[in-house]
């Protein structure tokens, strides 16, 4: 009866943290890469660097978009083994709706953003 307790809650304190996405939180899969800068109750950001040739292991994000601070190429992987090459260019914003993937940087360059991820409205 303990144990079954024990198991309740703490899957109710994880699904109440839980980000729209399940998997990993990037900020504890890469804490060489992601640098949190601003966070609240709405939204959070963060400074991501890759030098050539970091990557960072299966993570997952809510909503979010990246606006890139400088140039360079990151190779972004899925959990359905499938994979695209971003090319970033300073100034660009881009947006993706709610997603798991894998990043290397596969290029010669070290490659800057800001990620600002939205959390979920509450209710």
């Amino acid at each position: 009866m303990i144990l079954a307790t024990i198991v309740m809650v703490t899957t109710f304190a994880c699904l109440a943290n839980a980000n729209i996405v399940p998997g990993n939180d990037p900020v504890q899969v890469g804490p060489n890469i992601y640098k949190v800068v601003f966070e609240n109750e709405r939204v959070r950001v963060s400074e991501i660097t890759f030098k050539p040739g970091d990557s960072i292991a299966m993570h997952s994000h809510p909503d979010h978009f990246v606006y890139v601070m400088t140039a360079g190429t990151l190779k972004l992987s899925y959990p359905d083994g499938t994979s695209k090459d971003f090319v970033g260019t300073p100034g660009q914003v881009v947006w993706t709706p709610a997603e798991t993937h894998a990043g290397e940087n596969i290029g010669g360059t070290e490659f800057r953003g800001l990620v600002v991820e939205f959390k979920p409205l509450p209710e």
